[in-house]
């Protein structure tokens, strides 16, 4: 009988009577200091001869015809650390136990020790690791305030603020802090529109025209061509962002397009006019620059938030409304051949989400919010009090910190609206990893399946397929006895669906890391190994995000050992596999703007990675 057994039997034994000791001490093996408590208390009970002899206790043990020593019986009762009164009653209740076992668990339990010490050692170590890179980051940058969290298998390990989420308040950053997340708000967005498409009521593949009637028909090169929500959550839509110097290039195009409605021929005299003008202003414009020298870069090239529409004041009433930012403009490129980053282009999915659902856009989101369990998750407005907002900064001129100027985000919701929390990231990057890895469908026996190197795409080809026949045999093969009762929960949306998100788009890249691809409301980088103890480039998924007065990440990685038999105990028969989510969820936001902060995320994750297989 192993010490739990024990336990047992010493808690039943007992119930009618109290404990002269409290059993603080069980699983401690302290034999040699409680020996001589126990023997001077066993000598001062009367029927102390009845237990001295070792074969009431062998009675029903490993040696029932065998005298065992005094000694090995009270070196067993010491081990468990029960007190005197326990011991008579067990003895009372003819409670009899095994020497052998009891030793091997004592070593067991040893070894639990020992690797919860050492875990814990390395779980400190990678949160030191951590903190001193966000401090690094916040340091460099000159952010006021920066609040990171990290989740390891999905179980929150870490969250911390620094510095101050309202400077002249001197109000810390904490785990609760709420600030703009900026474009992870897109990544957020996917999860309804993928819900949607699940659910049938909305086709990706058709043209905003079908559920927007009122959107301009486009064109391109004089052709008329349509756009697709498929396009759009891949930024291959055309649409453009907020800058608007490429109206200028896209000039002549545009006329051409009118010459084309009109029978008027003067208007082709009047755009070549027009080109050879601008060709004039760009090439005196090249030579002024000639003469003046080189310039700074950050001169040349104009900054980010620069552009006026970043600084929107106006209160939208619908998304209907946002949409005339942006409706009447000539497209960039010819929709599905470039890739362009723009949030207008979010703003338009909105708005065929809403006509898809019939619901309006705040309402199907904070429907969403409560579904996923994001409570602390809002459309970003100025009127209602949320506690624990922040407040945002940027620098001015002369690179002093001062107040971010007023803005209204209610234009572009979807593509960059949203406040939020790290604990609320780290829950959503959870339930999206939990749907990537577990299919309910796949594996009749286990719970969950095997997930490892990115899909190359929707036809996969025979090589793929025989793959992914052996894993599911090798799955079947390990998941067995108790294993195959394990019953898990259905992920949000299906693992055909989020292969379908993951899965990099082509033509497509990623600004923040360049080994990167955009899918759908994502970045991802695939698994690449190529040379021998060269750079191993990790299989992620990731998005950033930047305001006025904000900056975020949220990155996930998945875990390399997902799909792999776990390691047994030797009381079990069969290997059983992981429950999903496995892997490193991390999220970093910040109160301050034009903060790059997907490196530092990643090698967070990385510094998590030691802890990954105890938890």
């Amino acid at each position: 009988m192993s010490c739990r057994h024990i336990r047992s039997a010493c808690f039943m034994s007992i119930t009618s009577k109290p404990l002269n000791t409290k059993m603080s001490n069980i699983h401690t093996c302290t034999f040699n200091a409680c020996k001589k408590i126990l023997e001077r208390r066993f000598i001062q009970r009367i029927h102390y001869q009845n237990y001295k002899n070792a074969e009431r206790f062998s009675k029903y043990g490993q040696t029932s015809n065998k005298k065992v020593p005094w000694s090995k019986v009270l070196k067993v009762i010491t081990c468990i650390g029960v007190s005197a009164s326990c011991v008579l009653a067990l003895a009372k209740s003819k409670r009899v136990f095994s020497v052998g076992k009891c030793e091997e668990t004592d070593k067991v339990e040893e070894e639990k020790s020992r690797d919860a010490l050492t875990n814990s050692m390395k779980m400190s170590k990678a949160i030191n690791k951590a903190r001193d890179l966000i401090q690094r980051i916040k340091d460099e940058t000159g952010s006021p305030g920066i609040v990171v969290g990290v989740s390891v298998n999905g179980k929150d390990v870490w969250k911390e603020g620094l510095g101050y989420s309202n400077v002249e308040n001197r109000t810390p950053c904490t785990a609760d802090t709420i600030f703009r997340i900026a474009s992870i708000s897109k990544s957020i967005t996917m999860g309804m529109v993928a819900k949607l498409w699940e659910s049938g009521v909305l086709d990706l593949d058709k043209p905003v025209q079908h559920y927007l009637p009122q959107y301009p028909v486009k064109y391109f090169d004089g052709q008329k061509v349509d756009i697709t929500t498929r396009q759009l959550v891949s930024h291959l839509g055309g649409i453009r962002h907020y800058d608007k110097d490429y109206i200028k290039k896209n000039k002549t195009i545009k006329d051409i397009e009118n010459l084309e409605k009109s029978s008027n021929t003067n208007t082709k005299d009047n755009v070549d006019k027009s080109d050879k003008k601008d060709k004039n202003q760009t090439s005196d414009k090249k030579k002024e620059e000639s003469k003046d020298g080189k310039k700074n870069e950050n001169e040349k090239k104009k900054s980010e938030f620069e552009n006026k529409e970043y600084y929107i004041q106006k209160a939208f009433t619908s998304i209907t409304e946002s949409l005339t930012l942006f409706q009447d403009d000539p497209l960039v490129h010819k929709p599905g051949s470039k890739f362009l980053y723009t949030s207008h282009g979010w703003t338009l999915i909105s708005a065929v989400m809403e006509k898809a659902a019939n619901k309006p856009f705040d309402t199907l989101m904070k429907e969403y919010f409560k579904t996923l369990g994001l409570q602390h998750t809002y459309l970003e407005e100025n009127d209602p009090l949320i506690y624990n907002r922040g407040s945002h900064y940027v620098k001015n001129k002369k690179g002093r910190m001062i107040n971010a100027p007023y803005v209204n985000n209610s234009y572009k919701w979807a593509g960059g609206g949203f406040i939020s929390d790290v604990t609320d990231l780290l829950k959503f990057g959870n339930i999206m990893l939990y749907s990537y890895q577990y299919d309910a469908d796949s594996l009749s026996g286990a719970g969950s399946s095997i997930k490892g190197s990115i899909p190359k795409g929707d036809n996969p080809t025979k090589e793929d397929n025989s793959r992914s026949k052996d894993e599911s045999e090798s799955v079947n093969s390990v998941v067995m006895g108790n294993n195959s009762e394990r019953k898990l929960l259905p992920g949000y949306l299906k693992r055909k669906t989020m292969d379908m998100i993951f899965t990099p788009v082509d033509k497509t890249e990623c600004s923040w890391d360049k080994d990167g691809f955009y899918s759908m409301g994502w970045a991802v980088v695939p698994e690449k190994y190529e040379n021998g103890y060269c750079n191993h480039q990790r299989h992620y998924m990731s998005h950033t995000g930047g305001a006025i007065g904000a900056s975020s990440v949220l990155l996930v990685l998945p875990s390399q050992n997902f799909g792999k038999p776990e390691k047994t105990n030797s009381g079990e028969k069969y290997a059983k596999l992981p429950d999903p989510p496995k892997g490193i969820v991390v999220t970093v936001i910040t109160n301050m703007g034009s903060v790059g902060l997907n490196r530092v995320a990643l090698e967070i994750a990385k510094s998590f990675e030691s802890v990954e297989s105890n938890i």
